[in-house]
């Protein structure tokens, strides 16, 4: 079936909802992983999601570009849209989908060929692209990656042979090579050293110009250092992640509107 046609996106409009869920539920078969979810996440602005273990964070991720398809049982109730039109309707083209909306995983996970090769998969999958083309978007991917002049001389070499820091810039240079929209990033930094650490926090804030950021991080620091906007979670006694408080991480982490969001952030719980 043919894709759904989404807006062009709006840039410079920090006002602009990129994703938006409204009364979302998510089950994994009998189990119910979120409850009643509703939220808007703005373009151009970094959001975080945080909240303790097991409470629906990376689930709520993967609903954005439909990740939870690829599970047995996953089924959605509610709203998901991005740039207003719904994603888990039938017109949408999944493959489509999830090139606009793209997804950085907790561990680096490069392809086992070569550095060139990684950045330049994704273009050779959606279009017919020449040499000269995919030499020109993989220096631009890694360019805005900040791994261009760390790598520039072994983009034939195995992307394995990395540092694990090195990786996980070369994943989001692949995710930049197709021209997304947004970026998800399920705690990218938990298997990182400091010094990388820092360097995919800088990268998220000069990506953000261009993208709706969204991620996942059990480290509230890094909440507090990197996103706009965040949202904590936690779980009901019925194991169901829900939404406790949304709203700019600034006022979420010095003057949060409901005790339990504090309990969390002073480290009562969690």
């Amino acid at each position: 079936m043919a894709g759904a046609v989404f807006p062009t996106p709006i840039r410079g409009n920090h006002s602009h909802v990129k994703l938006s869920t409204e009364g979302l539920s998510l089950y994994y078969g009998g189990f119910q992983a979120l409850r009643n979810v509703t939220l808007d996440i703005p373009e151009r602005a970094i959001t975080s999601i945080i909240g303790p273990s097991g409470c629906g964070k990376s689930s709520l991720l993967r609903v954005f570009n439909r990740m939870n398809d690829l599970i047995v049982g996953a089924r959605v109730e509610g709203s998901v849209e991005l740039d207003g039109i719904p994603i888990y309707s039938n017109a949408v083209d999944v493959v489509d989908l999830r090139k606009r909306v793209g997804m950085v995983f907790q561990k680096p996970n490069p392809f086992p060929m070569s550095v060139f090769d990684n950045v330049a998969f994704g273009p050779r999958q959606h279009a017919r692209k020449s040499r000269g083309q995919l030499e020109e978007i993989v220096e631009s991917s890694l360019v805005h990656a900040a791994l261009w002049d760390e790598v520039k001389d072994k983009l034939g070499q195995s992307a394995l042979a990395l540092s694990g820091g090195q990786q996980q810039r070369l994943c989001i240079a692949r995710v930049l090579a197709v021209e997304p929209e947004v970026i998800l990033m399920d705690e990218p930094c938990s298997a990182l050293d400091p010094v990388s650490t820092l360097k995919i926090e800088d990268l998220m804030r000069r990506l953000v110009s261009e993208y709706a950021i969204v991620i996942v991080t059990h480290n509230m620091q890094q909440a507090a250092r990197v996103s706009d906007m965040a949202a904590f979670l936690m779980m009901e006694e019925d194991r169901a992640g829900v939404l406790v408080e949304y709203g700019t991480t600034s006022q979420l982490f010095t003057n949060p509107k409901d005790r339990r969001t504090e309990d969390y952030i002073t480290g009562r719980f969690g």
